[in-house]
């Protein structure tokens, strides 16, 4: 037997009559565990998550049982659908907010800008209000026509309303009934106009004195 072969049985014998000699060696075990809840509230330690728990949170830990990493609980289709819209209503927020500091120098720039956007919704009111009241002037001229014929008028000789004059009084009335959903819509798009700036004016305020940070 040469010395080499010699060498290499007694490092085999060495080995096995010594497991922690020699090269390192794989146990098969992860070096990694797991903590998490199940639905008692229940807290549970392992090498790997039960299928069923998948979807709970849990944190990976190390040998020594310190967090590595958590893993957050995996969201419903509705939750998911409810934290996305309040992502995007922070965003718009923000985005509203830098709006509001980049276009204003001032609290009188945005009082300025809602006068004239009102005085502006105040002017197509008032030219709503002035056709309403040629309308109906104009309504209240038919009508007295319309007196002349039957069934309006007392005489039994009276002739029926022409056609051309019922179309024109139906489309009187259509007009004035149209012209009074402008002004209630005006009138409503005011107050939310003016809601708004005042929602502007007082978050510009709150942006612009709030304390320095360091």
């Amino acid at each position: 037997m040469t010395n080499r072969t010699i060498f290499v049985a007694a490092a085999m014998g060495a080995m096995l009559l010594f497991p922690g000699t020699g090269a390192t060696q794989s146990t098969g075990k992860s070096t990694r565990s797991y903590r998490w809840v199940d639905s008692s509230g229940g807290v549970h330690y392992g090498d790997s998550v039960p299928p069923e728990y998948a979807s709970q949170g849990r944190e990976e830990l190390n040998p020594q049982g310190v967090p590595l990493r958590e893993y957050p609980r995996q969201l419903s289709l509705a939750e998911a659908d409810t934290a996305q819209k309040a992502a995007a209503d922070v965003a718009q927020r923000r985005q509203h907010d830098t709006f509001l500091l980049t276009t204003y120098t001032q609290v009188r720039d945005i009082e300025q800008l809602r006068d004239e956007r009102v005085a502006l919704i105040d002017g197509q009111m008032d030219i709503a209000r002035g056709s309403i009241t040629s309308t109906e002037q104009r309504i209240a001229g038919l009508q007295d026509r319309m007196r002349n014929f039957q069934p309006y008028s007392a005489s039994p000789n009276a002739r029926r309303v022409p056609d051309q004059l019922a179309e024109d009084a139906v489309r009187a009335l259509r007009e004035r009934r149209g012209l009074q959903e402008v002004l209630t819509s005006r009138e409503s798009e005011k107050s939310e106009l003016r809601a708004q700036f005042d929602a502007d004016i007082a978050r510009y305020r709150e942006l612009t004195t709030r304390p320095a940070t360091r």
